[in-house]
Parts: C-alpha cells; sequence; structure tokens
C-alpha cells in the first residue's frame, strides 16, 4: 500500500485527536452538553482549526460512532473466529465486549431524540453501512439462537437485537460502578439479567 503523503498523514493524525477527544467527551459528558469549544481545547487547537475537519457537532458524533462500529466490526470477526462458540455464545460474547467498553468510559453518549443528530446520522452513508453491517451479523445470530432453542422464539428478531444494543447505553451500569462494584461483576450480573430473561424456557 502506497503511503500518504505527509501532509495527509499529519492531517490524519489531526483528525484522529479530535475523533480520541469527541469519543471522551461523548462518553463522559453526552451530546448535548458537548461544545465544539470543549472539543477544540481538549485536542488543543483553534475552534477555526476544528471547523477545517469537521463543520459541526453531528459530525463529530457520526466520527465516533464510525469508529465505535468498525471497533464492533473487528470484534465481531473476532468473535466468529471462536470455533467453540454457538450462536447464543457469540451474542453473549459481544454484549460483554460491548458493556467493557462502556464501563472503560470509551462508549459514546448519543441521545435517542435529538432530530438533527439522527438526520445528519442517517445521511451519513459510510455510518448506515456499518450499522446495517453489524446489525445484519447479529441478528443472524439471533435467528440462528432462536432456531436452536437458546432463545425464545416468541420475541421478534428486532426487539432482541434492540435490546442488546441497549447494553451499550444502559445506565444500570454506571449505577452499579459508582456504587463501587467491579467491572467483572457488573458483566456478570448484567448479562444475567439480560440472557436469563431471554433464554428459552
Amino acid at each position: 500500500m502506497a503511503r500518504l503523503p505527509f501532509s495527509q498523514q499529519v492531517r490524519q493524525a489531526r483528525e484522529d485527536a479530535i475523533v480520541d477527544a469527541v469519543n471522551r467527551l461523548l462518553a463522559g459528558k453526552g451530546f448535548d452538553l458537548m461544545t465544539m469549544d470543549e472539543v477544540a481545547a481538549e485536542v488543543g487547537i483553534a475552534k477555526a482549526s476544528l471547523y477545517k475537519h469537521f463543520d459541526s457537532k453531528e459530525a463529530l458524533a457520526a466520527a465516533a460512532m464510525k469508529r465505535l462500529l468498525n471497533r464492533a466490526r473487528f470484534e465481531l470477526d473476532r468473535v466468529e473466529a471462536l470455533t467453540e462458540l454457538d450462536p447464543l455464545g457469540r451474542l453473549q460474547a459481544v454484549v460483554r465486549w460491548t458493556m467493557g467498553v462502556q464501563l472503560a468510559g470509551e462508549m459514546p453518549s448519543l441521545p435517542s431524540q435529538n432530530s438533527s443528530l439522527r438526520t445528519a446520522l442517517m445521511a451519513d452513508m459510510d455510518y448506515m453501512t456499518l450499522l446495517l453491517g453489524v446489525s445484519e451479523r447479529l441478528s443472524g445470530w439471533i435467528l440462528q439462537a432462536q432456531a436452536a432453542g437458546q432463545l425464545g422464539a416468541t420475541v421478534p428478531p428486532e426487539v432482541v437485537l434492540y435490546t442488546l444494543f441497549a447494553r451499550a447505553c444502559d445506565p444500570v451500569l454506571a449505577v452499579l460502578k459508582a456504587g463501587g462494584h467491579p467491572d467483572e461483576r457488573i458483566i456478570d450480573w448484567v448479562m444475567a439479567t439480560t440472557f436469563d430473561g431471554l433464554r428459552a424456557r
């Protein structure tokens, strides 16, 4: 693969630093409270320089979400390569990873009811392609687990999918962490409540 010209390497490094800062701010305070001024200050650049890379908060959030979805895609690949895992085991491994990302303070927190953000994300083809790819793979494992009797078949697959996605922003994790419980125990507890409630009886 050809090396990028130095100017493009510098630009890419700057954008990576910006997205790192956005991810920290989104994980710590959420989209509504994050400001462009804070992002610029966190990176150590002028606000005008920030706008040369990203023209809005929505564009910043989209960049953070695309990075997260790329991480998720690599995790799905890793889990799929573990031949000892059945479909339910794959789903559990991915949910466990997702909660670990949140507890580590690396999960962007986006509001579910923000029309400008939703519009920007829906218009970003790279974001939509990544989201649909991750959703389709998880949905395939859900269908396989239901067919094998590992998950209840009376719950529609998309409801199971949304339930699993919700673990990425589950406030219970932060509440338990603030209570002084270790991350691994928190994950075990939430895994039990999630999957024992979904498991076929």
